[in-house]
């Protein structure tokens, strides 16, 4: 996991979870998913169970300790809760005898969610503290540029200028353009803070001079020139630059332009102000509307965090449930034993006729695939369709008893089904067979998902939900596409939002719905 995460995380998603019955292993599959999360920097707003794995190693193992604790943290951050994530983050940076390679990481998440709060004095010594740990040249390169941000939140404008200059003479010798590029940017903004507008904008020109005028940050170099202009009074200069930086941020980041605009409305408000002597109300619902989207996501956030942990303690108590009931099976089986010997001979019974068992099912799934192919070779006129409806019901039984029984043989058994006249791309079944068939059995409906929400909806989601109308539980559909239960979980999820289903209605009969509309 800490060399390579993503190889890691595929292993991870190839298990499934609830097989395990000892804390241990439970303990130590939700610290990894989490940690793998968080190497990754991808969402860990189903890693709610991170909580479990860190009381476990608490005071057992310093690294899963450590790491554990670090990974429960920055699950607070992306549930919302960045006051509760920062606290923990400084009781675990207090923590004596800890190896500097374990402390660096979590020192790093500690100043990198300072920064996001604006923390200036707070960071500043701790940011000091990651730069000593850090063996590696570019983290503590990373290091002194966070130490940067705590200079400029604390209003230490003069320190941080020494800090950049330090930054670009180091990018320049070892020819680090993208960087030194930064670098540059940010020195340009710290004139700006001290006073400097002249030099900020010359500063600038050179930028735009090496980096040409269409490079990545144009927008926001022009947003400082606006700046600067506003500063020394000249506001129609900071109008016609912050036109530019508006048409700049269209440009090169389409819709995806909020973060600028949170600024850009800001400048506005201001201009505005000063040609007018009067403040428009759409600039300040422009501030609300960034502040709004924020806390929207976050909510969303927290209620899929609630959602995922009433499901794991949901599946917590039933596997609880199970063990206990497995559990007096054995004691009656072995009291059985003590009583009379004929209990093996009742156990070898039991196996000769599961053994049958297996041999008529297989015997079954051989038929359908005579059927199936003699449906098939049929002429099209001459082929009888309630036939061919019928078969297609069979294949999609046989699927679903497959699903709910995913052994090896099964899955074998499936493949060759679904190969009888394609290919299925090393997946357990050949997706354009089952859409064909759902369209068949279920008036083209496939045909209709692709063609209103094709757009919309990923590969993956479309075989959840054409599985979802055919009747397969969640747990079939994750045996069936090759993918965990939590991950289809998160993929319903995201369907719901990219169409539009209520939370509390069903999917599928939102679909019908709008398909009879």
């Amino acid at each position: 996991m800490p060399v390579d995460p993503d190889s890691a995380m595929t292993i991870l998603e190839s298990i499934d979870q609830y097989d395990f019955k000892s804390d241990s292993l439970k303990a130590k599959f939700h610290y990894l998913k989490a940690y793998g999360h968080m190497k990754l920097n991808r969402s860990m707003v189903g890693d709610s169970l991170i909580s479990f794995a860190h009381n476990y190693y608490r005071g057992k193992d310093i690294v899963k300790d450590m790491r554990s604790g670090t990974a429960f943290a920055f699950y607070k951050f992306w549930v919302g809760d960045t006051p509760g994530s920062i606290t923990m983050l400084d009781s675990i940076t207090k923590l004596p005898d800890v190896p500097d390679s374990l402390m660096a990481e979590a020192l790093r998440i500690r100043v990198l969610l300072g920064t996001s709060e604006y923390q200036g004095r707070q960071i500043i010594p701790l940011a000091k503290r990651l730069q000593i740990l850090e063996s590696d040249t570019l983290r503590k390169m990373e290091a002194k540029y966070m130490l940067l941000a705590g200079y400029e939140y604390a209003g230490e404008i003069d320190s941080a200028l020494y800090l950049v200059n330090e930054l670009i003479d180091y990018a320049r010798s070892q020819d680090w353009g993208d960087k030194q590029f930064l670098f540059m940017v940010e020195q340009a903004q710290l004139l700006t803070e001290s006073g400097h507008d002249g030099e900020s904008d010359r500063l600038i020109d050179e930028i735009f001079s090496k980096a040409g005028h269409d490079n990545g940050a144009a927008d926001m170099l022009h947003f400082q020139y606006a700046i600067n202009a506003l500063n020394r009074g000249d506001v129609n200069r900071a109008s016609r630059f912050l036109a530019i930086a508006d048409s700049l941020a269209f440009k090169l980041r389409g819709n995806d332009d909020a973060y600028f605009r949170s600024y850009s409305n800001l400048l506005h408000a201001m201009i505005e102000f000063k040609q007018t002597g009067r403040i428009k109300l759409m600039h300040i619902n422009g501030l609300n509307n960034r502040q709004s989207e924020r806390f929207n996501r976050m909510k969303a956030s927290q209620w899929e965090s609630e959602r995922g942990a009433l499901h794991q303690q949901n599946r917590a108590l039933v596997l609880k449930s199970e063990s206990e009931h497995k559990t007096i099976i054995i004691l009656i089986i072995s009291l059985a034993a003590l009583l009379m010997l004929g209990g093996s001979a009742w156990i070898l019974i039991l196996r000769r006729q599961h053994e049958r068992d297996n041999e008529e099912r297989i015997e079954a799934l051989q038929k359908m695939v005579e059927e199936y192919r003699s449906a098939h070779t049929q002429e099209p006129e001459k082929a009888d369709s309630s036939s061919v409806r019928s078969i297609m019901l069979k294949q999609l039984g046989i699927i679903k008893m497959v699903a709910e029984t995913p052994t090896e043989q099964n899955r074998e058994m499936l493949r060759r089904i679904s190969a009888i006249d394609g290919k299925t791309n090393g997946e357990l079944v050949d997706w354009e067979k089952v859409f064909e068939m759902i369209d068949s059995l279920y008036s083209g409906f496939y045909r209709k998902l692709h063609r209103l929400y094709g757009e919309q909806l990923t590969p993956k989601e479309e075989q959840i939900i054409v599985l979802l109308i055919a009747g397969f539980s969640t747990k079939e559909i994750s045996v069936i596409t090759g993918q965990t239960t939590s991950t289809i979980y998160v993929r319903k999820s995201s369907v719901r939002k990219k169409l539009g289903v209520p939370e509390k209605e069903d999917i599928v009969e939102f679909l019908k719905n709008r398909d009879k509309d």
